[in-house]
């Protein structure tokens, strides 16, 4: 692990999957196992340009495809220890799943789809992961990709709501980062897209 002199700093960038072509239409995915599309891997490229010039001790990535495979782009010149772990899977949506925005609107204009998994569960289960991680990889630099929900889950809770779920829409391969320094941990920034080739 990372020495950090007297500090015990844990530090996770947190990277959401490349598009889909569900993501290009506007359905929504949750656990629904869908790959990248062409944009997408284009975009975990530029994630992979981005992070490899540093030092990262091991990547984590949810199960679903879309994630393993940005995280595989990701690792091609950084060759990191690989980590799938399931409390990082996107939430599920039951019944909404491969709905477009149109379709959510007219059959569940609640946004409450049937057989969903509730946000309080996702969440819970979301932030034992990280705080697996921290207890794992305490003090050194970690990799996580992972899906929109997931992602502005951990932004919700660290930051008191301040950004995330309901407020904060993550673009595709965007990168977040957050820091675990005396005993708390902090959002340092979040929905960074400079990387991007289609921002610039």
């Amino acid at each position: 692990m990372i020495e950090k002199g007297l500090d015990i700093i844990t530090t996770i960038c947190l990277v959401r999957h490349g598009e889909t072509d569900w993501n290009a239409l506007g359905k929504l995915q949750g656990k629904t196992d869908i790959p990248l599309n062409e944009t997408g891997r284009l975009q975990a490229k530029e994630c992979q340009q981005f992070l490899e010039n540093d030092d990262w001790d091991v990547i984590i990535t949810s199960p679903l495809q879309r994630a393993k495979e940005t995280a595989a782009i990701i690792n091609q010149n950084l060759q990191a220890p690989l980590e799938v772990m399931n409390e990082f899977q996107e939430r599920s949506f039951g019944e909404g799943e491969g709905l477009t925005i149109p379709e959510r609107d007219e059959l569940y204009p609640g946004r409450t789809y049937p057989d969903q998994e509730e946000w309080e569960d996702m969440r819970d289960r979301v932030m034992a992961g990280i705080h697996a991680i921290n207890e794992k990889y305490h003090n050194a630099k970690i990799l996580l990709v992972a899906h929109g929900a997931v992602i502005n889950a951990i932004l919700t809770t660290l930051s008191d709501g301040d950004v995330g779920s309901g407020k904060t829409k993550l673009i595709n391969a965007c990168i977040s980062n957050i820091e675990y320094l005396e005993e708390q941990w902090q959002v340092k920034a979040f929905n960074q897209v400079s990387h991007l080739s289609h921002y610039n």
